[in-house]
């Protein structure tokens, strides 16, 4: 089955939050914010802004009717600076007009007195001045300390790993339009409708029932909107309430990219000890992680790093210790993989390290320590069902690992402009909301008696698919075709109290809720069925068979009698993941529903002339379970797989001491384009039963191939080290050709 929305998208007819049709009267607002990182704010004059053309009002943090508060874990965030700002870009006041270019030509007679104060943007530097958003966190297996002396071999290093912009083709953006009662309906471009929808409660001082999020779909998230699209919600929420009108803010790129988080930069110091047979006995690492001027979801991100920081590997003596540091950034945020990617570039950084110091493959390093059933994970959970060896000797076979190492070692041997690399990846993932309570959803299923379906769960569609599922699951139930069923918007007033679309969880939990909600449904249908017809009923081909055989009532026929019978041809269901727990006061816990296992073969060319470089393939043997949509699954992976890439090798932010951003547009932040990503990608499945927790088993696809892209960044580091063996190199990405030129000749 294609893509539901796939047909409107080429057609341009896919309805995104700047196509509403804006209402009669509607106002446009625009965020003014503040131009220095650090500093108190001695005066603020917006006398003359008042009076400008097409101005209706200007709100500070003085008008705002509830709470000035939007921070979700930690309440550390003000909606609109108070007397101090933290961040460049952090908004002072929203300016309300009838036109944006009026607004912004306001915004340019404000008037600010900034008395300015230190500014700090190295994590490092912040952990040394105890500047953290939460205290530190450990997680320990067995005993390092006893470890090392047992460990044959014993490595050290830092690794360094930068952000990564979301670059969402939508920016930021809501549109709000009040009600009665002093009820109000917003469109939002978000990930969590319900976030945006406590917030907007907390900020107006109402209460959630007034307060209804609607969200159609979005033109990408990628955890960017998980919960930095809140606070523009809550803005034209505000300006709503406050002036009786519609407000819209759609951000400017440029706007959008200078106030909002990223992925957090990471910095990271690893000790790994092994034995003579290469197994890894001990670990240990300490993170730094760049949270921002705020929490935003900062501690939550940190977690999962601590969470998969072995990665594939079973290590039987660690200790992770994680520190969220507060500097003067934008508060940086989720991003696919959600702090995984950063916990799994470190061990991999050190087992590179560790190859290289002894003179081996890291491939041989890596094969002998993937994890198997019964492994304990730092964090106390057990393994079940892995498939880590499964995927590693399936790939190796499949693509010939030694064939191509050969070849690559003549085709270096041979040639000194070019070099070639290659690199093996595996990965481990865990599925499901660390945050236990998180992990549960609804669906609302109505079936209408002349038996066409609508369908609405908590899921928020971003390109990634979901709906699409969705619809599969309930015309499968209800042996229908799919042209018969709509998926409605994902509404607050219609699925209440949803957990954000995020973790790769979207179809897992909202599809285990439709399922139940359609079981429900057709088991009411077949007992309709069953007062005419013996035997077994089953739903089928948009017929009744009994026992296998065409009864000759149709679909229609038997929703309209039991229409007629007054049988309820609604339901709501709700689904929670079973057996998933964490006690954080212990650090130990089965947080996992289960894990995705994969293995990539990287291949990449480097010109050593100039630092640039070529990937020549990548080809992945990816653990998809019992995949419910190929074509939509594989989509997952490609797409995924050169995120990852571009986070590991193109895409660099840059900050200057005083927190300004200097990759602050297209033109000086790169990110793959079609002359950056493989040659050739190919994605084999791997073989297995899925996992009862996957929605069909077919297990979450959404996260775990961006981690793919962490080999890109070890193949061409082994490059590097063909031209130039006996460089000592750092461990810095991304490794852009800068970068790159510098280690060949260094």
């Amino acid at each position: 089955m294609i893509n539901i929305d796939a047909h409107n998208h080429v057609q341009g007819k896919s309805i995104y939050l700047d196509d509403l049709r804006e209402q009669y009267g509607t106002l446009h607002a625009l965020p003014f914010d503040a131009t220095v990182a650090h500093a108190k704010i001695k005066s603020l004059d917006l006398s003359a802004a008042k009076k400008a053309t097409g101005i209706t009002a200007i709100l500070t943090a003085k008008d705002v009717p509830g709470l000035n508060q939007i921070g979700g874990i930690i309440p550390d965030e003000p909606l609109l600076a108070e007397g101090e700002v933290h961040f460049r870009g952090q908004v002072i006041a929203i300016i309300v007009g009838d036109t944006e270019y009026h607004c912004r030509r306001a915004a340019k007679l404000i008037q600010v007195e900034y008395e300015l104060l230190e500014v700090i943007t190295d994590p490092r530097e912040a952990q040394a001045k105890n500047k953290l958003i939460i205290p530190p966190r450990t997680f320990r297996l067995g005993d390092t300390a006893q470890a090392w002396a047992q460990c044959d071999h014993i490595i050290e290093g830092r690794s360094d790993v930068n952000g990564q912009e979301h670059l969402y083709i939508e920016t930021q953006g809501a549109y709000a339009r009040p009600k009665e009662e002093g009820s109000i309906v917003i469109s939002s471009s978000t990930q969590g409708p319900t976030a945006v929808q406590r917030m907007v409660a907390q900020v107006l001082g109402i209460p959630m029932h007034k307060v209804e999020i609607d969200t159609v779909r979005l033109g990408g998230g990628f955890g960017g909107k998980e919960d930095q699209a809140t606070p523009w919600a809550v803005m034209v929420a505000m300006a709503a309430q406050i002036l009786n009108r519609p407000v819209k803010m759609s951000l400017h790129r440029m706007d959008d990219m200078r106030m909002t988080g990223k992925r957090h930069p990471y910095s990271a110091d690893f000790k790994i000890g092994l034995s003579k047979d290469l197994k890894i006995l001990a670990y240990q690492v300490t993170h730094y992680q760049n949270a921002g001027a705020a929490a935003d979801l900062s501690p939550a991100v940190m977690e999962r790093t601590l969470f998969h920081s072995t990665n594939a590997y079973y290590i039987p003596n660690v200790l992770a210790t994680a520190y969220s540091c507060k500097t003067n950034l934008p508060p940086n945020t989720a991003f696919r993989g959600f702090g995984g990617p950063q916990g799994k570039f470190v061990i991999e950084a050190a087992i590179v390290k560790a190859a290289e110091t002894l003179g081996v493959r890291p491939a041989e390093i890596q094969q002998r320590n993937l994890v198997q059933d019964g492994d304990e994970l730092s964090y106390g959970q057990i393994l079940t069902q892995t498939q880590a060896h499964q995927a590693w000797e399936t790939c190796m076979k499949k693509y010939d690992y030694q064939q191509q190492k050969q070849r690559i070692d003549a085709f270096n041997q041979n040639n000194h402009r070019y070099k070639k690399g290659m690199a093996v990846q595996p990965i481990c993932f865990g599925i499901s909301f660390t945050n236990t309570m998180m992990n549960h959803a609804r669906a609302l299923v109505h079936i209408y008696h002349d038996s066409s379906v609508v369908i609405s769960t908590g899921a928020v569609e971003m390109g990634q698919g979901v709906n699409t599922k969705m619809v599969q699951i309930a015309a499968e139930i209800f042996g229908i075709a799919p042209s018969l069923i709509r998926i409605e918007s994902t509404n607050t007033l219609r699925v209440a109290n949803t957990s954000p679309t995020a973790a790769s969880a979207g179809a897992d939990l909202n599809g285990k809720a439709l399922e139940l909600a359609c079981n429900a449904l057709a088991q009411r249908l077949k007992a309709v069925a069953s007062q005419d017809f013996n035997g077994e009923i089953v739903l089928a081909s948009q017929q009744v068979m009994a026992d296998g055989k065409a009864t000759g009532m149709t679909w229609k026929d038997l929703v309209l009698k039991a229409f007629t019978q007054r049988v309820a041809l609604t339901e709501n269901a709700h689904y929670a993941t079973p057996t998933i727990h964490y006690d954080k006061t212990k650090e130990k816990g089965h947080p996992f529903a289960y894990h995705v296992y994969g293995t990539a073969l990287f291949e990449v060319t480097v010109d050593c002339l100039r630092g640039t470089y070529e990937f020549d393939s990548v080809q992945l043997v990816h653990d998809f379970g019992k995949s419910m949509n190929h074509d939509i699954d594989n989509g997952q992976i490609e797409g995924g797989l050169v995120q990852g890439i571009g986070w590991m090798t193109l895409e660099e932010i840059v900050y200057n001491k005083e927190g300004r951003l200097l990759s602050n547009a297209l033109s000086t932040y790169k990110v793959p384009d079609i002359y950056s990503v493989p040659k050739h990608i190919e994605v084999a499945h791997l073989e297995t039963e899925g996992h009862e927790l996957a929605i069909k088993k077919s297990k979450a696809v959404g996260e775990p191939p961006l981690m793919y892209g962490i080999g890109a960044y070890f193949a061409l580091r082994d490059a590097v080290r063909a031209f130039n063996p006996k460089a000592d190199l750092a461990v810095d990405a991304p490794y852009t050709p800068e970068k790159i030129l510098t280690d060949l000749y260094r």
